[in-house]
């Protein structure tokens, strides 16, 4: 890897890393408070709007973020910050009427979204919503704030802020209980709008951090009446737009995925925790692997060196699969002692667990294809190209209603299922793995259009000897610890993943390095 790379890995991986324990330490007390009980279940249906805007379109590596690293990057302060700021004020009006749309129609949506909820989840669903509805015209800002920040190559803010919502979210579960020592039982976290108050106060000093940062580089400009920049300002929307549809589209997804595990019991809140688990990781490699590459695939395709981006895409693809492939098989190894460790106490039971650990399994086999998705994606964002990912994600509406609907047996309304089996809550997930793969082989393919030529008989040999690689890691580490009785030992289980991570790594790395498929060295390069 270069020095850029290499450098910016490093500060972008501790600040991550750094956001994610935050995260981890948010979702165990959840766990513990919530468990699957409906609750939680209220919370992920209500999230999902705020969600969207906040973490896809508003987040790191989100459309808001891409478009502003890619316009603003060659930009001297003044210009950026003109820009930036006529595009923040812009952007914040339309989404507080959005906000306001929300907020007066927050049941029906939620209705929309979840019509197999009961009456007492859907109504909780609909409070909670209304709290949230705030959070939509700070994502507006909070994400060109991301992209600003990396486009001044500070990766450290942005990559570490997302922490502050979830350390928000610890102390008002940590209050809330203080408080309720003297009913001290399983249901005294269950007061409806807390986690919805805990997020919301976190957006906003999130919002917050973010603007005095923004100010200490100079991108903040209010007083301007330079006209010169028009042609900036338009790029970005011309960016932003068929960018945010795509996503948008893209979270229709989300809400096909959700509107059919509305029927099933617990079933948001063990995606939850089941996707929490796989983020982490996912989170991290993202950030590491794809935000130092975006302001280079920028500047090759500003000096149309198309070599050099082929050079550095092919490297990532190459990074992003030995990583990815590497928690496959850690997941899909070791998701019970995983499961039990992190969440298995408080209103968290055996049968959460059960559910969790199979989400967990069908969530890992699909992280290869959501990252290599995710790195193409941004490639043809920062080549200024993002129509054709957006005709996919389209398509990919289509794929996934019916992958679906036919993975849980094709039923039928007043009929029944026309299939004699349904994989329940798992099929949605494998739908999804399923859906990324065939627009991942699209995407590749159609790579070479903008004069962009990947070996890819190179690169399926060397994504089939690292697949083989983690398989047979896997195989050998399961052997070794399936008759291990960890149900009721935490200290068992820590032992396990410790002693199995080290094993596991040692195991990967020497199998990959004899496959040729594994170009890391375990002491660092002199160049």
């Amino acid at each position: 890897m270069n020095s850029y790379f290499k450098n910016n890995v490093v500060s972008i991986s501790f600040a991550t890393f750094l956001s994610k324990v935050a995260g981890f330490i948010r979702q165990v007390f959840i766990a513990a408070a919530f468990g699957i009980g409906i609750t939680y279940d209220a919370f992920n249906y209500a999230y999902i709007i705020p969600g969207f805007l906040l973490i896809i379109i508003g987040g790191i590596n989100g459309p808001l973020h891409n478009a502003v690293v890619a316009v603003i990057t060659p930009l001297k302060s003044r210009d950026g910050g003109i820009v930036l700021t006529k595009v923040a004020f812009k952007l914040t009006f339309l989404f507080l009427i959005l906000g306001v749309v929300v907020y007066f129609n927050s049941g029906f949506l939620i209705n929309l979204i979840a019509p197999n909820l009961s009456f007492e989840t859907k109504s909780i669903a609909s409070y909670q919503l209304r709290i949230l509805t705030p959070c939509i015209p700070l994502s507006a800002f909070i994400g060109l704030s991301f992209g600003a920040l990396n486009s001044r190559n500070k990766f450290f803010i942005s990559s570490i802020s997302p922490a502050i919502t979830s350390l928000i979210t610890v102390l008002f579960i940590s209050f809330n209980w203080i408080l309720n020592r003297q009913n001290t039982n399983s249901n005294y976290f269950f007061y409806s709008g807390l986690l919805a108050i805990a997020t919301l106060t976190g957006t906003f000093i999130q919002f917050g951090v973010q603007c005095w940062q923004i100010n200490r580089i100079g991108l903040f400009r209010f007083k301007s009446t330079v006209d010169l920049l028009k042609n900036e300002e338009k790029r970005i929307f011309n960016l932003i737009i068929p960018a945010s549809v795509s996503s948008g589209l893209g979270q229709i997804n989300v809400f096909i995925d959700m509107f059919f595990a509305s029927g099933f019991k617990g079933a948001a809140s063990g995606l939850a925790y089941g996707n929490f688990i796989v983020q982490a990781p996912l989170g991290i490699l993202s950030n590491a692997l794809i935000l130092p590459l975006l302001p280079k695939f920028s500047k090759f395709k500003s000096d149309q060196d198309h070599k050099n981006l082929e050079k550095s895409l092919i490297t990532g693809i190459e990074y992003c699969f030995l990583s990815t492939l590497f928690f496959t098989g850690i997941f899909c190894t070791f998701n019970t002692q995983i499961v039990l460790l992190i969440f298995q106490r408080g209103a968290f039971n055996y049968e959460a667990v059960f559910l969790v650990k199979n989400i967990l399994i069908a969530y890992a086999i699909g992280i290869p294809f959501y990252l290599y998705r995710d790195l193409l994606v941004r490639t043809y964002y920062a080549i200024e190209r993002p129509k054709f990912p957006f005709r996919l994600s389209l398509a990919g509406i289509i794929l996934n209603i019916f992958f679906d609907w036919f993975l849980l047996g094709a039923p039928v309304n007043k009929i029944g299922n026309l299939l004699p089996y349904s994989f329940g809550v798992v099929g949605i997930i494998i739908s999804s793995g399923i859906v990324n793969l065939l627009i991942c082989i699209f995407l590749t393919a159609n790579l070479k259009n903008f004069k962009i030529k990947l070996p890819k008989a190179k690169l399926l040999k060397k994504i089939f000897f690292i697949s083989l690689a983690s398989l047979i890691t896997s195989i050998i580490c399961f052997s070794v610890i399936k008759d291990i009785d960890t149900l009721n030992s935490n200290i068992l289980n820590l032992i396990i993943l410790i002693l199995g991570f080290l094993i596991f790594s040692i195991i990967y790395f020497l199998t990959t390095k004899l496959f040729g498929v594994n170009k890391l060295n375990i002491l660092f390069d002199k160049q």
